[in-house]
């Protein structure tokens, strides 16, 4: 058997490992579509539904790879969950990132010690911190800016100034930029790569995508699958999520606390 008969059966047997997780794919699409579209309660009953679907299912599949990437995507659901879930309409936006995200880093956390992944896998390195340091604030301010001009958004602040940014910045980098890039760029793209090969990327940058369809803008959508696939490749170069989790921190940053103000 040569070496392309040896790839060829390689990438069938990816394909066919990897056909049911886009199953699951559809199955998040339909949830978050029900959650924006339709229904608030109605998408987080289904998201409920494939949180137990999938926590119960990793418990009966005895393949480790596809096991731990089905553990790691109940994270998906959750963080629908906890964002729409908690009853937090008293507080100010910006401060309710905290409380929702804290469980998620737990959960995070737990997922990680359950499949064995150590810090250094997930990204959680200082791998060429100045460069990305560099790189992960302006290419943040440049998608933030881009991103404002495809959705608007209003500002999560009432007044722009320094005094008024700094600690509504902290918070935003550290749970939209720190926590969602340990989930998806840390956690899940790693586990997917190992069950799925190169298929995982994609896979994980779509789900990323997708719940984004709360801003009402396919454009966005389309504009965030990019951008995810550009935060994996920063990932894969270095090894690191420390740019990752800048570029997204700041380009939140910008897209809810700057750009409302200068661009409006």
């Amino acid at each position: 058997m040569d070496q392309c008969e040896v790839k060829a059966i390689e990438s069938t047997s990816s394909k066919a490992i990897a056909w049911p997780f886009w199953i699951y794919l559809v199955a998040i699409t339909a949830a978050e579509v029900l959650t924006v579209y339709l229904y608030p309660l109605a998408g987080v009953i289904g998201y409920s539904l494939i949180l137990t679907a999938f926590i119960v299912q990793s418990v009966f599949i005895s393949d480790p790879g596809k096991r731990n990437l089905v553990l790691a995507l109940s994270l998906v659901p959750l963080v629908r969950i906890m964002s729409i879930a908690l009853p937090l309409g008293q507080l100010s936006l910006v401060f309710r990132f905290p409380i929702i995200y804290t469980p998620l880093l737990a959960a995070a956390i737990v997922v990680m010690l359950v499949t064995g992944l150590k810090p250094a896998q997930v990204g959680l390195t200082l791998r060429y911190w100045p460069l990305q340091i560099i790189g992960g604030i302006i290419s943040g301010a440049a998608l933030g800016l881009v991103e404002y001009l495809i959705i608007g958004t209003s500002p999560l602040i009432n007044t722009f100034s320094l005094q008024s940014i700094w600690l509504p910045a902290l918070v935003l980098i550290i749970t939209t930029g720190m926590i969602e890039e340990l989930i998806f760029r840390g956690i899940l793209q790693k586990l997917s790569e190992k069950a799925m090969g190169r298929q995982g990327i994609i896979f994980v940058s779509l789900i990323f995508a997708v719940l984004h369809l709360g801003f009402y803008s396919w454009g966005d959508v389309v504009f965030v699958f990019f951008v995810a696939l550009f935060f994996a490749a920063m990932v894969k170069r270095t090894g690191s999520l420390l740019g990752a989790i800048l570029s997204h921190g700041t380009a939140n940053v910008v897209l809810f606390l700057i750009a409302p103000f200068i661009l409006s």
